[in-house]
């Protein structure tokens, strides 16, 4: 992401000038959680962490991203409970599934705020969620209510990230029963592919599309795929860094992610698959021309993921310090 040519960089300015609109979900009826868990305990929590998410994105404007990302591979291992932010030996962060997370050392820096306010309160997993809400509405996204009081677990293990995190070739039906799983409708699973409207793709993730196509795998529009190559000229990057962006506006949350994917300029191959298959392709012809609709299932597939298997007092704790267990 730090690769971002000069040219995407000058799209962040846009960030200030989009509006955000705020769409709530009716209920919270996930195990512990409430809209109000803090409203006794740390009262300024919601403000505290506003602020230091603005100060995060202000130096780089890369952030929402990978604060977006940190959100889903945290939930898509042993559920939402920070169990990404762990160093211990063997931990998920070890997977290469993990290759290209950042920003975790972000999440402490803003426990250490809120220890100051309130200390031994705020779990680091209400932290990576509040932080990837905040992301979205800073990034021009809708803002977006979520329940509160999770807690962190007490284990990670890389090999529940080998297998539970999906691979950048994931088919359509291997994508839906993922967030179906999750208690997702057909447009909610689709609306969180949206979350790729922020950041880049790294080009070994795409060289295999481009350079070493399975039969019948997705088509890319011709001129895209130039560009392609000409951003991945190698099967074999010549670095980890070497990025493309996921769209036209890679610092700004909309719904250009759908419309370049209705035109045949899908990164990956789950973005071209979307648009073709009959479940979703009609689903992602919505998005594209109606950005406040995606907004709201996007908002409605939030507050899913965020909730996802999370863990009680019984089972989990507040981490006094977000990379290690209590003692």
């Amino acid at each position: 992401m730090e690769n971002c040519n000069v040219f995407w960089l000058l799209l962040a300015a846009l960030m200030v000038g989009v509006s955000s609109s705020t769409v709530g979900v009716s209920e919270a009826d996930h195990y512990q959680l409430d809209y109000d868990y803090y409203r006794h305990s740390c009262p300024n929590l919601e403000a505290i962490v506003k602020e230091q998410v603005s100060t995060i994105l202000f130096t780089d404007p890369t952030s929402p991203a990978a604060f977006l990302r940190l959100l889903f591979h945290d939930c898509q291992v042993q559920g939402c409970d920070a169990s990404i932010l762990l160093d211990s030996e063997g931990s998920e962060i070890v997977s290469t599934n993990n290759f290209g997370i950042r920003k975790r050392e972000k999440i402490q820096q803003i426990k250490t705020a809120l220890e100051a306010e309130c200390p031994g309160q705020v779990s680091c997993a209400d932290i990576i969620a509040l932080v990837a809400r905040e992301s979205v509405a800073f990034s021009g996204g809708p803002e977006i209510q979520i329940p509160l009081g999770r807690k962190d677990s007490r284990t990670s293990n890389h090999q529940q990230a080998d297998i539970h995190l999906p691979s950048s070739g994931i088919s359509v039906d291997e994508f839906l029963h993922i967030f179906t799983s999750k208690g997702m409708n057909l447009e909610e699973s689709v609306a969180i592919l949206g979350a790729h409207t922020l950041g880049v793709g790294h080009c070994r993730n795409v060289v295999d599309r481009l350079y070493n196509p399975h039969p019948g795998s997705q088509i890319i529009n011709h001129s895209f795929e130039l560009l392609l190559r000409l951003e991945c000229p190698t099967i074999t990057p010549l670095t980890s860094l070497t990025v493309v962006p996921n769209d036209m506006t890679p610092f700004i949350f909309d719904n250009h992610y759908y419309r370049d994917v209705t035109a045949g300029n899908g990164l990956f191959g789950i973005d071209s698959g979307i648009s073709r298959d009959l479940r979703t392709a009609s689903v992602v012809n919505q998005f594209a021309l109606d950005q406040d609709h995606f907004f709201q299932v996007f908002s409605s597939a939030f507050v899913r993921l965020s909730t996802s298997n999370v863990i009680g007092e019984a089972e989990g704790e507040v981490r006094r310090i977000c990379n290690r267990v209590n003692e």
